[in-house]
């Protein structure tokens, strides 16, 4: 079934933000916590601090909404301002569909990444809407 969520970007302190929501809500994380150094390839290019960092972390909240989230440090390139760091996570059924909303979406915008398909396993892609807003796309159909 397909799914929206919103995604949290930080700048070193997504473990703690996230514990915090946990104990809030008193739910658990799905799938437990991505680190950089669980990644193929990637923890190579990082300090031993990085690698320790948040790659990926779900956590369920209300009414079936998840809130998602990541570490964005300097160090990795990414600069976060409060405000600008959220994303719209949508999980679309297909692949086709998936496909549509990205590219109807990413029109006159910016493609931060085109859609393709990620070592996790799922097809992927992010843009940022010609309104400045941000969208992650993640579909997990074959």
């Amino acid at each position: 079934m397909a799914t929206v969520s919103t995604y949290l970007n930080f700048p070193g302190n997504t473990e703690e933000a996230f514990n915090h929501y946990k104990a809030v809500f008193g739910t658990e994380f799905e799938g437990g916590i991505m680190r950089f150094k669980d990644v193929p390839t990637e923890g190579d290019k990082m300090s031993e601090v990085d690698k320790n960092l948040i790659m990926h972390v779900s956590l369920p909240i209300l009414g079936g909404h998840r809130l998602m989230g990541t570490d964005a440090t300097e160090a990795m390139g990414f600069k976060v301002t409060f405000g600008t760091n959220i994303y719209i996570n949508l999980e679309p059924d297909t692949r086709e569909e998936t496909d549509r909303l990205f590219k109807e979406l990413s029109a006159g915008g910016k493609i931060e990444m085109a859609m393709q398909d990620m070592f996790w396993g799922d097809y992927y892609g992010s843009c940022v809407d010609k309104y400045g807003v941000k969208w992650m796309f993640n579909c997990s159909q074959k």
